[in-house]
């Protein structure tokens, strides 16, 4: 994918003096008070900031926060905590302005932070009377959001369109490398983990790997609905039995290209939905009318880890069972170290799948971690963002 980089624009000297529109993702979860209680995307935003400050741009930041409805401000949705947090990390003030779409006084060397884009009157919808506004207060936009790159709006979208030049943040330019690494050009066997409660909210992302990849692995109640679709019973476990047919397709998808979705040959399963429920480990065809599966089985999980020992590229999206149980957890943690300790490309990316990582302390031994929930599930889907078809729109002229 051809997009012009901020990296190189400022190791061509082509910053200094400019005004630089940064859209980072500084969409952070706070507790009732406000405080911010996990500030990864703020420290994720960092490296454009200052890589922009460093070359003498005149910098201006901005981000949604929440879903504020628009041209109604509240309290609760500026990110007046955000500029806070982000002045300790650069270790200088960070002013926080509001009403700034008609105008920024910024300086070269210096960086403020623009309040809540989704607070303008047509950022959703991308007007295109917002979108020139916009590109109007800066000689340089930077998308560096990941997380929004699914979204055409007006911060995201509309202003690359309008801007004199539009490229992509460094956290940006690493998500389309790691992509392109792991799905356009990726070292065979590429297998793909996909886990999660429904087939339905993964079906077209199985639809789309099983042209793609050498091995699709399947956990949790997706698991559940390929084992009933294999003619295995599952007991009270959660499924989805009208969707058996698009299971099946899925796996004579695969078979046709000579690849396989691994069914569990064993599972672990309990009497009811609980931290505390007595855990048992069984046969896959020896579940009975009352359990619920909650997890692979050791066998399983000893199998599936050889296989992404000798995987060449590995996508991870998604525990394959309720590892926040600890008698539930043991699958989810054996493919994890499977993941850290092989050789093979890794990515991984979604909200579950950045918990299982942190329990168990594996981030520094995954290649990729990717910061976009819905924009890392398009991307699997075979989807072309729209942030990264009008970046690379602009780059080509």
């Amino acid at each position: 994918m051809n997009i012009l980089r901020f990296e190189d624009l400022v190791a061509e000297g082509r910053v200094a003096g400019q005004r630089v529109f940064i859209r980072a993702d500084l969409n952070v979860p706070q507790d009732d008070a406000g405080n911010i209680t996990e500030d990864t995307r703020i420290r994720a935003s960092v490296p454009a900031i200052e890589l922009a400050l460093k070359a003498g741009a005149a910098v201006m930041v901005t981000s949604h926060l929440g879903r504020p409805t628009e041209g109604e401000f509240k309290p609760e949705d500026s990110l007046a905590p955000v500029a806070l947090r982000l002045g300790e990390l650069l270790g200088r003030e960070v002013k926080l302005i509001s009403n700034w779409v008609d105008g920024v006084s910024v300086h070269p060397g210096e960086v403020v932070l623009l309040e809540n884009c989704r607070l303008n009157k047509g950022e959703k919808k991308n007007s295109e009377e917002l979108a020139r506004k916009l590109a109007a207060l800066c000689d340089i936009f930077v998308h560096d959001a990941f997380g929004t790159a699914h979204r055409a709006e007006g911060t995201t979208y509309g202003i690359a369109q309008y801007a004199k030049v539009a490229c992509a943040g460094p956290l940006l330019a690493a998500e389309i490398d790691a992509i392109n690494t792991a799905l356009e050009a990726p070292k065979r066997p590429l297998v793909a983990i996909v886990a999660g409660s429904k087939v339905s909210t993964k079906l077209t992302i199985l639809q789309a790997l099983a042209k793609n990849v050498d091995g699709l692995i399947v956990g949790g109640g997706i698991a559940n609905t390929f084992m009933l679709a294999a003619g295995l019973k599952i007991g009270k476990s959660l499924a989805e039995p009208d969707l058996l047919g698009e299971a099946t397709a899925v796996i004579e998808a695969m078979k046709a290209r000579g690849a396989a979705v691994p069914i569990p040959e064993d599972v672990v399963v309990a009497k009811t939905f609980a931290a505390d429920a007595p855990a048992t480990v069984k046969a896959a065809n020896e579940v009975a009318d009352d359990d619920m599966i909650l997890d692979i089985g050791p066998k399983t999980a000893a199998k599936l880890a050889e296989q992404l020992m000798s995987a060449g590229t590995i996508v991870w999206n998604g525990p394959v069972g309720v590892f926040e149980f600890e008698a539930f957890s043991h699958g989810t943690e054996t493919i994890a170290r499977a993941i850290a300790a092989s050789p093979a490309f890794s990515i991984a990316g979604g909200g579950d799948t950045l918990a299982a990582i942190a329990k168990y302390g594996i981030e520094k031994d995954v290649n990729y971690i990717s910061t976009g929930g819905g924009a890392f599930l398009e991307i699997l889907e075979g989807k072309t963002l729209p942030a990264f078809e009008i970046l690379s729109k602009r780059a080509a002229g």
